[in-house]
């Protein structure tokens, strides 16, 4: 089994990337999808609420994303809960696909949370700062967050070490399909 992880910034195209490689009928783990997930769940409100003391679970994100804004919660503290959570859901789907060839992990924090050694193969998806923080403000996020978040991340330079292959993302969506194919190619 060849285990690919799948990394880049905030609001790099990791999410487009993992979707083109995921049609090449392999599985894929994506991280963001399981925290989705999670904000779902009654357990996880209920918890999220008495840990991170908030009263309205109604409008958990949002009181979170004010919490973090007026510096009243650390992104730490939030993922202290979340990524123990994410990396269970993450040894199941390890553990159900366990026969398959090829397996994709959508992992946003992959080598900021020093995942590097579960992978064999780790692609970088790169874009710059400004392509980035255009596609996350055309999903309704906001600048200030986004600048929290990119704060919190390592730099290109230090996520490009531990890649095994770069992509960047800043011209079309052909160019990134090729490029992929092409990676892919050399696995399958």
């Amino acid at each position: 089994m060849i285990k690919i992880g799948i990394t880049g910034s905030l609001a790099s195209g990791k999410t487009t990337a993992s979707k083109i490689l995921s049609n090449t009928k392999h599985p894929l783990f994506n991280a963001d999808k399981e925290v989705q997930n999670l904000y779902k769940k009654k357990f996880f409100r209920k918890l999220i609420s008495k840990k991170l003391k908030i009263r309205n679970n109604a409008i958990l994100k949002k009181e979170i994303k004010k919490k973090i804004i007026k510096k009243e919660l650390s992104i730490k503290e939030l993922e202290n809960i979340i990524h123990p959570l994410v990396r269970k859901k993450m040894r199941e789907f390890l553990k159900k696909n366990k026969n398959k060839k090829i397996l994709f992990f959508e992992i946003p924090l992959l080598i900021e949370n020093k995942l590097m050694k579960i992978f064999d193969v780790i692609i970088f998806i790169k874009s710059s700062q400004k392509n980035r923080l255009k596609r996350f403000m055309l999903k309704g996020g906001d600048k200030k967050i986004f600048r929290i978040l990119n704060k919190k991340q390592l730099n290109d330079k230090k996520k490009i070490k531990y890649s095994d292959h770069i992509v960047v993302n800043d011209n079309n969506l052909n160019i990134l399909k090729k490029r992929l194919s092409d990676i892919v190619k050399l696995y399958v």
